[in-house]
């Protein structure tokens, strides 16, 4: 008899940030499978639990397993941090199964469990920089090549997108983030409002505002838990928080009606 397999979202960490969801499936799950830190996140709901830790660079192996136990009947959460479809490990334990001519509809029973990504944990500490359509790139070129990380860069540059950055830098991996600045300043202006914001909700909590010509004199503060959020044109500071204007100025008098309430 198969058990099934929960890959799951737990947020930026804090229980108060994790769905009832989640938690409801932790529960249930009999066997627990993830990053050690992300596991740790989670300790107090896994006591009595199977528990598999596994360093940063074993995601293969932590698939591998989780498939493997399900199959043998376990009830399997494998814990991600902030969403699991987001840079995470669904999209792995899908290709394995694909490559394995599952059929979700008979097979291993497969379940993502949205949470929280850094994308919302960190813009909602900061304001309202994502009103308007935004990319999300990773700086990782670990599975990407840089030269193609490059011209999605460049794309959203053109484009104007307000710009969400993970994985920004690491301690052997600095030059992307000093590339990517060099190309949004071919397109954007120095002034730009830039959001640096470092473990969200967590005890190691830090926000720095910056633009983008200052960028280059925060680089020491960006690393694997720091996420970096770039306005586009229309982005503007006011009293230590970043706003993107949704258009609604251009549309309605809404000041007027604030001012008459």
């Amino acid at each position: 008899m198969q058990g099934k397999l929960y890959i799951v979202g737990v947020g930026p960490g804090s229980h108060d940030h994790m769905t009832f969801y989640a938690h409801k499936v932790i529960g249930e799950s009999d066997t627990i499978v993830g990053y050690e830190t992300y596991v740790n996140l989670v300790q107090d709901l896994i006591h009595g639990k199977d528990v598999y830790r596994y360093a940063m660079t074993q995601e293969v192996d932590r698939a591998k397993q989780c498939i493997e136990l399900a199959k043998r009947g376990k009830i399997v959460s494998l814990i991600s941090s902030g969403d699991p479809g987001i840079y995470g490990m669904a999209g792995l334990i899908y290709e394995m199964l694909a490559e394995s001519s599952w059929d979700p509809q008979k097979d291993l029973s497969v379940e993502v469990v949205p949470g929280i990504s850094a994308l919302n944990s960190c813009s909602s500490l900061i304001g309202s920089p994502l009103m308007t359509d935004f990319a999300v790139l990773s700086m990782s070129d670990l599975l990407v090549p840089w030269d193609i990380i490059a011209k999605r860069v460049e794309a959203a540059a053109r484009g104007d997108f307000v710009i969400v950055i993970y994985n920004p830098s690491s301690k052997r991996r600095t030059h992307q983030i000093r590339d990517t600045r060099q190309i949004l300043l071919k397109y954007r202006s120095p002034s730009t409002p830039i959001a640096i914001i470092k473990g969200a909700y967590r005890g190691s909590e830090k926000i720095i505002l910056t633009n983008l010509q200052d960028l280059e004199n925060q680089y020491d503060h960006l690393g694997m838990i720091s996420t970096v959020i770039i306005g586009n044109s229309s982005t503007f500071n006011y009293k230590n928080l970043i706003i993107n204007p949704r258009g609604y100025k251009s549309k309605y008098s809404y000041h007027d009606k604030i001012k008459q309430h």
